[in-house]
C-alpha cells in the first residue's frame, strides 16, 4: 500500500487516496469523532449554491462533499486525481458528473464556475499557490472560493491535546477502520505542517484572490476560508 510524503508526489498522494477509497468516508467520520459531517454542513452554508450555479467540487472523493450542491439545484462537478475515489463515486451517485483532473492543471475553460471549494484536499496538492491560481482563472469574476482545510487550534491548551491526539492516537484508530493505516500517518504529519489561519489566507491573496476570511470550525481544528474574483 502507498503511503505520500510531505513532498506530496502527485502519483504517491493520488495512489494513497486510491488505497483507501472503499473506507474514506467511514474513516474520516471515525478520526473527526463525526464532526466531519459537520464540517460538510458549514462548507455547503458557506457556498450557499442557488438553481443553475455552477460549482465546482475539487478534491471530491467519492462525491459526499458534492450532495448538497445537487440537491440545492446548482449544476456541480465533482473533480479529483485519484482515479479510485472517482470510481468508487461513480458507483454510489453514477448521476454526478465525475471528472478527472489535476488541482493545478485544471480541464476546464476560464470564467467557467460561479464558485470553486475544496475540502481537505488543498493541504494535498504539491504546487498550493499554483493550484489557488488556477482555481481562480477557472472561476467567474465576482465568483467565489470556498476552501475548508485543517488548521491550527487557537486555544493553546486544546492545540497541544490536539497535537497528542494527531501523534499518539490517530495511527493506532487508523490501523483499526482504514485500508491503509499509513495513509493516515502522512494525514497527521501533514496537519502539523500547513500554514495556519492567517498563513493560508495570506496565500489566497497571493494567488490574486480579493478580500480572503476565515471562519474557525472546531476551535480552529478546521478553518474555513473564503475569498473572491475580482
Amino acid at each position: 500500500m502507498t503511503r505520500a510524503f510531505l513532498d506530496k508526489q502527485p502519483s504517491d498522494v493520488a495512489s494513497m487516496f486510491d488505497d483507501v477509497a472503499a473506507k474514506y468516508d467511514l474513516t474520516n467520520d471515525v478520526l473527526s469523532l463525526g464532526q466531519s459531517r459537520l464540517w460538510r454542513k458549514a462548507v455547503a452554508r458557506a457556498v450557499d449554491a442557488r438553481p443553475g450555479d455552477r460549482v465546482l467540487d475539487l478534491a471530491a472523493g467519492t462525491g459526499t462533499s458534492s450532495l448538497p450542491f445537487e440537491r440545492a439545484g446548482a449544476r456541480v462537478v465533482p473533480c479529483d486525481f485519484s482515479l479510485g475515489m472517482l470510481g468508487e463515486g461513480k458507483r454510489r451517485h453514477p448521476r454526478l458528473p465525475f471528472t478527472a483532473g489535476d488541482a493545478t492543471r485544471l480541464p476546464f475553460a476560464d470564467d467557467v464556475f460561479d464558485t470553486v471549494t475544496i475540502s481537505f484536499g488543498l493541504r494535498n496538492v504539491q504546487d498550493t499557490e499554483g493550484a489557488l491560481r488556477e482555481m481562480l482563472r477557472v472561476t467567474r469574476p465576482g465568483g467565489r472560493i470556498v476552501v475548508c482545510e485543517f488548521s491550527h487550534p487557537t486555544w493553546a491548551p486544546f492545540r497541544t491535546v490536539y497535537t497528542e491526539y494527531l501523534m499518539r492516537a490517530l495511527p493506532p484508530v487508523a490501523t483499526a477502520v482504514s485500508s491503509n493505516p499509513d495513509a493516515y500517518v502522512y494525514l497527521a504529519d501533514s496537519i502539523r505542517a500547513w500554514p495556519d489561519q492567517p498563513g493560508l489566507a495570506a496565500l489566497l491573496a497571493e494567488s490574486g484572490w480579493s478580500r480572503p476570511a476565515w471562519r474557525n470550525l472546531t476551535g480552529g481544528i478546521v478553518a474555513l476560508h473564503r475569498a473572491t474574483k475580482a
